[in-house]
């Protein structure tokens, strides 16, 4: 058991080195809790999120009610926008990428998420209905929703020097049934 704790310590503590040093994993507490949650992905060493895009369902099929199937950040070396790096946790099956949106001048550094049960039409699932907000570090936020977005919502801890890592909890297909997508998410921070 001890060795077990060592070796989970060990890889951690490498995998944190090999991936930029990152310091802390950021959520929210109103994230979904159905799903599973997938690899976490870094920025290349050195990068740093400054633009995300989204996959969002625009249509309701029967059975179904999702609106957030996965997340995708675009990381970038300080100097300038060139040569961004995609990366992105576990994809839901359903919905269409949104357009790149770009900080101006700064890096994400905080979001704000929710994710709500909708009851399904099977009455066996429920479907995912989610929301989320980004802040950047030059005050901008963004906004993307399919439902109403009170101002009290819960923002994450924000990152000192911006977000290096993404990781997304998502539901499998349920086929006739309704489909929950992503239901949470958690980003780490850059160390420096």
């Amino acid at each position: 058991m001890m060795f077990q704790a060592f070796s989970s310590l060990l890889l951690l503590s490498l995998f944190s080195v090999g991936h930029g040093n990152f310091t802390d994993l950021i959520n929210v507490s109103n994230g979904g809790g159905w799903g599973e949650w997938g690899p976490l992905e870094m920025c290349p060493v050195g990068s740093r999120a400054r633009g995300f895009s989204l996959k969002l369902v625009k249509t309701h099929r029967i059975g179904e009610n999702t609106t957030l199937s996965a997340i995708r950040l675009y990381c970038v070396i300080e100097i300038n926008n060139l040569n961004a790096t995609l990366i992105q946790s576990t994809e839901g099956r359903w919905g269409s990428w949104t357009s790149p949106i770009w900080c101006r001048y700064g890096n994400l550094i905080a979001f704000s998420l929710r994710a709500e049960q909708i009851p399904g039409h099977s009455g066996k699932n429920d479907n995912a209905k989610a929301i989320i907000r980004f802040k950047c570090s030059d005050r901008l936020i963004f906004l993307f929703s399919l439902l109403s977005m009170e101002s009290k919502e819960e923002w994450s801890p924000s990152c000192r020097y911006g977000i290096c890592g993404i990781r997304t909890k998502v539901g499998t297909p349920q086929g006739l049934g309704d489909d929950t997508v992503l239901s949470d998410v958690q980003f780490t921070c850059c160390a420096n």
